[in-house]
């Protein structure tokens, strides 16, 4: 089943979802097998497979998705990126996934390989993810006509506060939004944030400026502060002091898990208040914190050991 039509369906309460990543090693690999299988076991509407920069993790990506699709009746959901490649490349690489029954694309731009600052376009590539969502919208038409393809884009809450503590959203990533929205995106899923006031911005200044597609939250756990400490080097959006010495304080890991598991709930509870259509859980291919955190929001019911 597509996903373009998974976030309009009337009644059927917030959709779930969880990122994956290709593994690197074998031991890896056995370990996302694991992963994908205690997830499945949640019901998700989509697993997210992410793609390396400059397609470093291509042939592991489709693996991992090919995994998937033979092991579960989750639909999986391919990252692409722009980053290191022609457009002729990518269009190849879509068509592979297509001819494997991939049907739901996330569309990005990409960041720049590790060891580089600046992004730098391949000279026969593309440069913005807009325009990857059309080569996806045009590829899907020309080969698969008669069948419904999702495209979901990515889109920046970010993490910054005006001087009176209002949390800001920058008219850019509006803009890019809509540029998104105008190619033929079906939905958008969020990076991370750790204040729902900046999904809440996000959501209200889209829609000021005519974007009607759904917004899903994209959240991690906040059960390890080392992991969003890294956070901060990748993706620069801050880590709210106290939540750091919330866990920092704690006697022992397993009481920092705690409080961190309580801070996610509340998190996840209070975009779902501000009105979110489901959440995107970003699972670092670990079920554990992923799926505490839904049995504690009473978004999934906690299975019945058998007797």
């Amino acid at each position: 089943m597509s996903t373009a039509p998974l976030l309009s369906m009337p009644g059927r309460g917030p959709s779930v979802s969880f990122e994956l990543y290709p593994p690197r090693t074998p031991r890896g690999q056995e370990n996302v097998r694991r992963t994908v299988a205690a997830l499945a076991e949640a019901d998700p509407d989509f697993f997210s497979v992410t793609y390396g920069a400059s397609g470093s993790t291509r042939t592991t990506s489709r693996e991992l998705i090919e995994e998937i699709l033979a092991s579960t009746d989750v639909t999986p959901l391919a990252h692409l990126t722009c980053v290191g490649a022609s457009a002729e490349d990518l269009g190849e690489y879509v068509s592979s996934l297509l001819d494997r029954g991939v049907r739901d694309f996330l569309a990005l731009r990409g960041d720049p390989p590790a060891g580089e600052q600046d992004w730098h376009p391949h000279p026969e590539g593309l440069t913005r993810s807009a325009q990857l969502v059309r080569l996806l919208r045009r590829l899907a038409a020309e080969q698969h006509p008669d069948q419904q393809v999702s495209v979901s884009v990515a889109t920046y809450p970010g993490g910054t506060y005006d001087s009176t503590g209002a949390p800001v959203v920058h008219a850019d990533d509006v803009a890019a939004l809509i540029e998104k929205q105008s190619a033929g995106a079906d939905f958008a899923i969020s990076q991370l944030f750790y204040d729902a006031r900046h999904y809440a911005e996000l959501v209200r200044a889209a829609r000021a400026a005519g974007v009607h597609i759904p917004i899903v939250p994209g959240i991690i756990p906040l059960t390890d502060p080392n992991r969003l400490r890294r956070m901060v080097q990748l993706t620069d959006v801050p880590v709210p002091e106290h939540l750091l010495q919330l866990l920092d304080n704690a006697p022992d890991a397993e009481e920092a898990y705690r409080r961190g598991l309580r801070a996610s709930v509340d998190l996840l509870h209070a975009v779902l208040e501000a009105g979110a259509p489901g959440v995107h859980l970003y699972t670092f291919n670990s079920a554990r914190a992923v799926l505490d955190l839904l049995y504690q929001s009473d978004l999934r019911r906690m299975p019945v050991a058998p007797r």
